[in-house]
């Protein structure tokens, strides 16, 4: 003990910004990219666009389906509270608590108003991974080893296996199935790009539709942790909520994205397929196409009379 109370670390600890994975799965989305507007000069015509537009698009559904995966704002919440910062100790700080929630865990922000108080930086970000091969409860405890505020471990304690709120095990599933489901999602939407480079059209859009759904059915698997009974988590005289967070809501615009575009392409292969071979630049060239033979002048004098 230190003057009555346990000891702090002295490090600061900082809020992360974007997780590690998520930085690598966007420069390496990126780097395609850029490595196919590269040929685009290459392509004459209306069909520079239509190729530029059918590669950002693809990659852009593909990037969403792999990050959201390692995202932590599948559910967040805020809360601006007077609470103590310290165990056995009645000093009050004024700070904003951040409950975010994702597939493999949560994470808990601490942040001062203002940063710095009672001689100290208050700005905390701390993970608790609870995914397949994760021990919740050895992180948890490493966070009272190292005797971080009390905040932070009273919200972390209430996603605990010992919690009377018993969503541990929800979120667990929930986040394992969703996770599950948008892999399966990944494979379908390569599947799709292979179809469409080879090319058969019709079931390309069919792969995007079930891309789609197997979008659809990772957002209904996480949504099932709100059946569970609500846990109350009071911060001071406030109450901790939290809401679908942007992941949630971007994954579900991309798989409606999806649904909208597979039908377009399956629509038009029944009702336009020229339309549909334009966009995806199929149409033989005109000039290549037979034409009539023109008018032949023929020198008589040159041309054997038994003919």
């Amino acid at each position: 003990l230190f003057d009555g109370v346990y000891p702090f670390y002295p490090q600061q600890r900082k809020a992360a910004g974007f997780d590690i994975s998520t930085i690598i799965v966007i420069v390496v989305f990126l780097t395609l990219a850029c490595s196919f507007l590269l040929i685009t000069p290459g392509i004459r015509g209306r069909a520079r666009l239509y190729w530029t537009l059918r590669v950002l698009l693809s990659l852009f559904v593909g990037v969403v389906i792999v990050v959201v995966q390692f995202t932590g704002d599948w559910e967040t919440g805020w809360v601006q509270a007077n609470t103590s910062y310290k165990s056995f100790s009645p000093v009050q700080v004024n700070v904003d608590i951040g409950l975010h929630i994702g597939l493999a865990g949560l994470n808990v922000t601490l942040r001062g108003n203002p940063v710095e108080q009672i001689n100290e930086t208050i700005n905390y970000n701390e993970h608790f991974p609870w995914h397949f091969g994760a021990d919740y409860e050895h992180s948890y405890s490493e966070g009272l080893q190292k005797g971080l505020p009390s905040p932070i471990l009273y919200v972390a304690e209430k996603f605990s296996r010992q919690s009377p709120c018993s969503v541990h095990s929800q979120y667990r599933i929930a986040g394992h199935y969703a996770s599950a489901m948008l892999w399966v999602a990944f494979c379908t939407w390569f599947i799709s790009n292979i179809l469409f480079s080879m090319p058969v059209l019709i079931y390309g859009g069919y792969m995007l539709l079930v891309t789609g759904a197997f979008m659809i059915f990772s957002l209904l698997s996480f949504s099932t942790v709100r059946n569970s009974p609500t846990c109350l988590i009071r911060i001071g005289t406030r109450t901790l909520h939290v809401a679908y967070g942007g992941s949630f809501w971007l994954l579900l615009a991309i798989a409606l994205l999806c649904f909208v575009v597979g039908i377009t392409i399956v629509a038009m292969h029944y009702i336009n397929l020229d339309l549909l071979k334009t966009v995806f630049d199929l149409r033989e060239d005109k000039a290549e196409e037979p034409q009539e033979m023109p008018e032949v002048f023929i020198n008589p004098h040159s041309v054997d009379k038994g003919l």
